[in-house]
């Protein structure tokens, strides 16, 4: 059994991630065995986001006077914690996926950019394209016309030189 030292380590420890942290979704993994939950933090580390069980009792505490301590309040039964300082996008898919694998494997709630959301929340949220989809299609859409009307300035020019050409050929610039 831990210590008081090693227990007050441990609630420092949770609230600085707690304050680091921008997305942060809670789960319960009752019934997972050793290789589910190995196989569960490999995938949450290769989505950019950290995985921890935590006990609910600390996790209060932690997260008094941070944005989420309205997350926490009242959690009962087993808890861990997956967050990112990153995209909460590609944390959400994974756990989202990870669940449908493993039914044992629930959400409790969440907390993306400062804002409790629910479980149906987190399954939209997992639904969306990433940050980098979106910044591909909003250069997309901003590069587009700028493409169109290049091609509309080639396409005048090269119009003038066609009717230039087939004037000297048909000699009508002589005098």
């Amino acid at each position: 059994m831990k210590n008081r030292e090693e227990k007050q380590a441990d609630l420092d420890a949770l609230k600085k991630e707690f304050e680091k942290a921008k997305n942060v979704f809670l789960t319960g993994y009752e019934k997972l065995t050793v290789s589910q939950d190995f196989a569960l933090r490999k995938t949450i580390r290769s989505a950019g986001g950290s995985y921890k069980v935590i006990k609910n009792t600390i996790a209060e505490k932690a997260a008094q006077g941070t944005g989420a301590s309205e997350l926490v309040k009242n959690l009962k039964g087993m808890t861990s914690m997956a967050w990112t300082e990153g995209d909460p996008v590609a944390l959400a898919k994974v756990l989202t996926k990870y669940a449908k694998d493993h039914p044992t494997f629930t959400f409790k709630a969440g907390l993306v950019e400062g804002r409790v959301i629910d479980v149906k929340s987190i399954n939209d949220l997992a639904t969306m394209p990433s940050k980098e989809e979106i910044f591909a299609k909003l250069l997309y859409v901003i590069q587009a016309p700028a493409q169109r009307l290049v091609t509309s300035i080639n396409g005048v020019g090269r119009n003038l030189a066609v009717v230039i050409d087939q004037g000297v050929k048909e000699n009508k610039f002589n005098s």
